[in-house]
């Protein structure tokens, strides 16, 4: 699948882009494109990271100019066919644990994490059709 196949992107924010870039690949994202300031390169501008199971994120640094100012109050679900290991990635990457993973009464497998900054991060098997 390819960065133009997508057509939902979540949006976040960051205080510590980098630090939150490292916890992205932790988890299992990949970077299709990081843009930064040019006269700060701390700053992250723009940039898309994708999930392997399809769909992706755009994020930023906080910055009074940037269109979203959502620092630590996002949730996004990820589907995976490893729940179990992409929720201790996530956790051992400094994620916290706000729900372990369990089997869910709907089906599938799920559990969800705080990032670092406070994001919420549900992950499971569980494909909505």
């Amino acid at each position: 699948m390819s960065a133009s196949d997508i057509r939902l992107w979540h949006t976040l924010s960051f205080r510590d882009a980098d630090a939150m870039i490292a916890w992205l690949a932790a988890v299992g994202f990949t970077e299709h494109a990081t843009h930064r300031d040019q006269k700060d390169p701390s700053v992250v501008v723009h940039a898309e990271w994708l999930w392997p199971g399809g769909g992706g994120i755009m994020f930023g640094s906080r910055r009074p100019d940037a269109a979203v100012d959502n620092v630590g109050t996002s949730a996004a679900y990820l589907v995976t066919d490893e729940p179990d290991a992409v929720f201790d990635r996530a956790v051992a990457a400094g994620g916290t644990v706000l729900r372990p993973m369990v089997d869910q009464e709907y089906g599938g497998r799920g559990g969800s994490v705080a990032d670092p900054e406070g994001n919420h991060w549900s992950v499971g098997d569980y494909q909505p059709e």
